[in-house]
């Protein structure tokens, strides 16, 4: 392992707003966001594969009145959105450093009010399916973390994940308020992002790929 990287996991054992195993928190944190972490009762809003937390860190910029959460597994990523967070005094950011199948253990009933699945990985062989963070699996993981009323969306530049997530939500009949894109950046929606772009999102956009969006409540 190269010395940037251990730097860069012993800084986020001493980083106040990086939640990840060995930390006491790590254990106690569900059900108590709001009140351990941001000491505040604002609503929450999860990235899940939040990378270096570009989306996670640029909501929070515009949105102060919510608390925004980057969840990813690879601590050299997430140190960088935690560092700018810091830099930049921004106390409505944390990162949750673990895998995403594992997420029902960090979050209680109803605890999340948005979540925005970005630029996941389309795991395009069939045999992967439920590996898909918008597979049947993960929707029903998703569904009771989330309070009345609220939102999950899907950015992506991956057509066929696109098209796989949007046959399964008009398949379910616990969907509602189902709305979607297949060109954001000639869409309405894209005025509700503040402009905010992940590291991948710019790779796709420069290469010419029309980027996908969807959202949606359960019932």
């Amino acid at each position: 392992m190269g010395r940037n990287k251990l730097l860069r996991f012993k800084e986020n054992e001493e980083n106040f707003n990086v939640v990840q195993e060995g930390k006491p928190s790590f254990e106690t944190i569900k059900g108590n966001w709001k009140e351990v972490q941001f000491k505040n009762n604002n609503p929450i809003v999860v990235e899940l594969a939040c990378g270096r937390g570009e989306f996670t860190v640029g909501l929070a910029r515009e949105n102060s009145e919510q608390n925004f959460i980057g969840v990813d597994i690879k601590g050299s990523r997430i140190w960088k959105g935690s560092k700018i967070a810091i830099a930049e005094d921004l106390q409505n950011v944390a990162f949750l450093r673990t895998q995403i199948e594992q997420l029902e253990k960090f979050f209680a009933p109803k605890e999340i009010h948005e979540l925005w699945i970005t630029f996941p990985d389309p795991r395009p062989r069939d045999g992967d399916e439920k590996k898909r963070l918008t597979s049947p699996r993960f929707l029903e993981m998703y569904k009771p973390m989330l309070d009345e009323g609220g939102i999950v969306h899907l950015k992506t530049d991956n057509t066929g994940l696109f098209e796989y997530t949007l046959e399964l939500l008009n398949l379910r009949e616990d969907i509602t308020n189902l709305e979607h894109t297949f060109d954001f950046y000639q869409s309405s929606f894209q005025h509700e992002h503040f402009g905010i772009k992940t590291r991948y999102e710019k790779i796709f956009s420069d290469k010419g790929e029309k980027i996908k969006y969807l959202r949606f409540s359960f019932k």
